[in-house]
């Protein structure tokens, strides 16, 4: 899991840093450990499903944001949002709580799930996310997360988060 990670960005010729870490399943902690500097930022990742669960999303947002899922959804013309159970993050990313990352996409064979980014955040040179583990992180350019993601082939669209 963790492995594909590595794999598929060395495929795409995208030049990563990696560092371990003691288990972290929040930003918050991430940032008690004060891993990263002013350039680079841990992103926070939030799966959520609409109303209906028939459509799931993986929501990027800064990490000092509050995700505003009545917001979100009337952004994306959808029905009331709420966090997907871990069996849904199972089934679709192939992820444990704690370890939600858009490198889950990877195992989204059928692109399930759509990806809303926030726009602030192509203002930053770099970007963190776990490797599908919640015990290391992988730094990548905001550049180089844009290919990455074209690449993954899902639905995207950049939102406003509050």
């Amino acid at each position: 899991m963790e492995d594909d990670v590595y794999k598929t960005l060395e495929m795409l010729n995208i030049t990563y840093d990696r560092f371990t870490h003691p288990a972290m399943n929040t930003i918050e902690e991430l940032n008690k450990y004060n891993v990263g500097n002013d350039d680079i930022v841990h992103c926070k990742n939030l799966f959520l499903r609409n109303s209906k669960g028939d459509k799931h999303y993986l929501v990027l947002i800064e990490p000092d944001k509050r995700a505003d899922t009545r917001g979100l959804a009337r952004q994306i013309k959808s029905t009331r949002l709420s966090f997907a159970s871990p069996e849904r993050l199972e089934k679709y990313l192939g992820l444990d709580p704690g370890s939600v990352s858009p490198f889950g996409l990877i195992n989204d064979k059928n692109k399930d799930v759509e990806v809303l980014i926030d726009r602030d955040l192509d203002t930053r040179q770099k970007i963190t996310f776990h490797p599908n583990v919640n015990t290391a992180s992988v730094t990548i350019s905001y550049e180089d997360f844009q290919k990455y993601i074209r690449w993954c082939g899902n639905k995207i669209m950049y939102v406003d988060v509050g």
